[in-house]
């Protein structure tokens, strides 16, 4: 039997790696780490097109970047009414649908209830989960006391940039003087002149006279961003035992994803979520229904974020709505029935076009990186990046010199890839026309007032 109803959940800038229940050495997900032990996890899933305006296209619509065309974060190309979304198709099937969300535009189509918040982010720090939670639980509320089945999407944002967790979790994972003069590790950060201002107006403390010091030490930005995790993790412990105590939760699917994981210090593409690298790619997927799903279960092998609209349609009984969508995605329903990694994805097309544009292949084995000639010289990257991905999981080692034939036929799989999807969408290809749509955010972000800098969502 299906079930009765669905809850997706989206935590924004997560990623994967970054989680304990993905092997992070911090223990920053405890309460989902537990969670997760009642349902199935998935090893490698990931986001295909980055950030969040395609991230979450392509997860509400299950179709890839030639189907909904949407590249850019902020860009002016708005979705197509012909592409339909997971809460316009429930919708007309009945379902009560209802979104904590703030991302406007074309998300807030299908939901019968689109209820945004506000947080106020401050040197002390910010409590941006509890100003969602707030909210998911009024629509939870309203969820409940309806008849019908229903369809819920919550958006957190923690942690997404400003990293500012409120005590304790600012000193979780970090012990020391954060604004030590002696340790100049923060230096590069700083350079970085698309990013300086911003990062000046939240990488500071204030100390016990007001006085406002500077973030020195790399270590402790990792720590806040770690921090935050483990705080929006704390509050969605909350979430669970409402969903638990109100007893629709043997009835319901509960589905927990990412639109984009975040760089830290890795390749010096300093804490935002540019560069398609794993660390932006990789996102987490748990999936949980008590009595429908086995629980305790981890599966490998590469999925999408377009394979969760159908996996939703699919425990709900309407599974051919997917079909008749055209939906890219498939169910995961059949590879958790199988215990098997078999028949997941073999390779991945991959887009960012916000700071800088990009596309790439990936496979079990190899990560190609092109450039396209608009990202701006600022960020110092290679044309061309290959990465052995089984010897080299945190692409360190850029490869496309040495190995130029592999360089050559993941290009010749890309361009096949590209032209194909073209002929069968009748699209264009929207990196020939979508450009750039970020390249300096200091003067924006000061601009918009601090209690709704991300409803203003500038960097993704």
């Amino acid at each position: 039997m299906p079930v009765r109803n669905a809850l997706l959940i989206s935590l924004d800038t997560t990623r994967a790696q970054s989680l304990s229940l993905y092997g992070h050495t911090h223990l920053t997900s405890p309460h989902l780490d537990r969670y997760a032990a009642g349902g199935v996890v998935f090893e490698r899933c990931l986001s295909p097109h980055i950030p969040t305006h395609p991230g979450h296209t392509t997860l509400f619509s299950g179709k890839d970047v030639f189907a909904h065309q949407i590249a850019t974060q902020g860009g002016k190309w708005d979705l197509a009414p012909s592409v339909r979304l997971l809460p316009e198709i429930l919708r007309e099937q009945g379902f009560f649908t209802a979104a904590a969300d703030n991302l406007g535009r074309w998300f807030s189509r299908g939901f019968e209830i689109y209820q945004g918040y506000h947080w106020e982010v401050t040197p002390e720090g910010a409590r941006k989960a509890e100003a969602v939670q707030r909210t998911a639980l009024a629509v939870l509320e309203q969820a409940l006391e309806q008849e019908r089945p229903w369809f819920l999407f919550l958006h957190y944002w923690d942690p997404h940039t400003p990293y500012k967790p409120p005590k304790p979790f600012d000193r979780l994972f970090y012990a020391g003087d954060e604004c030590d003069p002696s340790n100049q590790s923060l230096e590069p950060v700083f350079a970085c002149e698309p990013f300086t201002l911003y990062f000046q107006q939240w990488m500071k403390s204030v100390d016990s006279s007001g006085q406002e010091r500077p973030w020195t030490d790399i270590r402790f930005v990792n720590a806040q961003y770690d921090g935050a995790i483990a705080y929006m993790d704390a509050v969605l412990a909350n979430l669970f035992t409402a969903l638990r105590e109100s007893g629709a939760e043997e009835e319901t699917l509960v589905v927990i994803t990412a639109d984009h994981g975040e760089e830290l210090d890795e390749h010096a593409l300093w804490y935002d979520h540019h560069g398609l690298y794993e660390t932006n790619l990789w996102v987490p997927l748990i999936l949980r229904a008590p009595g429908f799903l086995p629980a305790g279960q981890r599966r490998g092998g590469l999925v999408s974020l377009m394979d969760i609209a159908p996996t939703i349609l699919d425990a709900l009984g309407l599974g051919e709505e997917a079909q008749k969508e055209g939906m890219q995605g498939r169910s995961l329903l059949p590879l958790i029935a199988a215990q098997s990694h078999e028949g997941t994805l073999q390779q991945v097309y991959l887009t960012e076009c916000t700071w800088m544009k990009k596309r790439g292949w990936r496979t079990a084995e190899w990560k190609l990186i092109l450039e396209t000639g608009e990202t701006p010289e600022v960020y110092g990257k290679p044309e061309v990046e290959l990465y052995h991905l089984p010897t080299d999981p945190g692409e360190q080692h850029n490869l496309a010199q040495e190995r130029p034939e592999v360089v050559e036929a993941l290009r010749q799989e890309m361009e096949a890839w590209i032209a194909r999807r073209k002929e069968e969408t009748g699209q264009p290809d929207p990196f020939d026309y979508q450009t750039i749509t970020l390249r300096k955010i200091g003067s924006l972000k000061t601009a918009v007032p601090a209690n709704q800098r991300l409803d203003k969502e500038e960097g993704g």
